[in-house]
């Protein structure tokens, strides 16, 4: 992630859609592809702030009138029903507005959404809409369990609950993952070094782009690795994982108990695991005292080594905070060859080189 500032020189975060320091309405203009601060332009439309931009934009939809996206739109693109922003097209279904709470954890969801296009597009991968006629047409549903008991949703009957998951390219997000204390109740009892929101997302595409990149294309160099996904079934493999639990010591060659389940799973988990190097590794790049490598460039040797060495930092900083690790796991070869295999899958995939002639230490 780049550093970003306003125009009048405060610094200033993705997430923001207004400056602290001069109270300046902020806004993602997609001319500059950065934050910019934004002004009325007294046709109710927005002039981008940068000096040598100065197009005129028209704010998201679902950040003018419902509050939970900091993007633009140039007026030459926008609608005259609905103008929804490059990332908000994605978007089958939000959840309900009208049930207290759910307009944060909205909010919540876009945040953590938009970190993760974010990322796609600085990897330069290629997603799409059905009305990009994509081949896996990317979408999004948000939505909420239609029970309004309070109860953990793992325990809750089929019929009512909403299952974070993927399938043909569609994506849903349980909302609850957006309510603190529930998703740190499932985190705990399932004995998760992590569950954030953004890593569902993570792992949600990772099962994306395993049918955009490798199903019918490179299966067998895959299977090579993660296992045959064919056998067992996914069903039988389900079965097996929720009556046993996980492979014992699967620390040694996975990076996750739940990654043990299926090679599909193993897949999404290293996927998951990949964005969250790139992630940690680029914004220590854009910050001038950590000189670290740049992740789209980078061998994936380099790659793994800067994160190892940020993860040591970062888990010291997050102890003397009494917070959780931000780097939790040791990555073994096995794990790192799982890993190097997306990085080498999706540089392949954005047309960078992708040879390392180097070894792992």
């Amino acid at each position: 992630m780049k550093n970003f500032s306003c125009g009048c020189g405060a610094d200033i975060y993705f997430e923001n859609n207004h400056c602290v320091t001069c109270l300046c309405e902020l806004g993602w203009c997609p001319s500059c592809n950065t934050l910019r601060s934004i002004f009325p332009d007294g046709s109710g439309n927005y002039r981008c702030g940068d000096a040598g931009c100065g197009k005129t934009l028209v704010k998201c939809y679902n950040n003018q009138e419902k509050h939970v996206c900091n993007r633009c739109v140039l007026v030459e693109q926008s609608s005259p029903d609905m103008t929804l922003c490059d990332y908000c097209r994605f978007n089958d279904t939000v959840p309900d507005l009208t049930v207290a709470g759910n307009h944060e954890k909205w909010h919540r969801i876009e945040i953590a959404k938009r970190r993760l296009l974010y990322t796609l597009d600085l990897l330069g991968l290629p997603y799409g809409s059905a009305e990009d006629n994509f081949p896996v047409p990317l979408s999004f549903d948000f939505k909420g369990d239609v029970s309004a008991k309070r109860t953990l949703w793992f325990f809750m009957n089929k019929e009512e609950q909403v299952y974070t998951g993927h399938s043909n390219g569609k994506v849903t997000i349980n909302i609850r993952e957006a309510d603190h204390v529930e998703r740190e109740k499932a985190r705990v009892s399932f004995g998760e070094a992590h569950r954030t929101v953004i890593g569902h997302f993570r792992h949600e595409m990772g099962h994306y782009f395993w049918d955009v990149l490798v199903k019918g294309q490179c299966e067998a160099d895959c299977i090579a690795l993660f296992g045959d996904h064919n056998n067992p079934s996914y069903g039988e493999a389900m079965d097996i994982y929720y009556q046993n639990g996980a492979k014992e010591n699967w620390q040694t060659d996975y990076i996750s108990g739940y990654a043990t389940m299926h090679p599909w799973e193993d897949f999404a988990e290293s996927f998951a695991a990949y964005m969250h190097m790139v992630s940690v590794v680029d914004i220590a790049f854009h910050a001038d005292s950590l000189f670290s490598v740049e992740p789209t460039t980078a061998y994936f040797a380099d790659l793994a080594q800067q994160h190892a060495k940020l993860g040591l930092v970062l888990n010291e900083m997050n102890r003397a905070m009494g917070l959780q690790d931000l780097v939790p796991v040791v990555y073994t070869p096995s794990i790192l060859a799982k890993i190097e295999f997306i990085h080498n899958l999706l540089r392949n995939a954005a047309g960078r080189s992708y040879v390392n002639p180097g070894q792992l230490n």
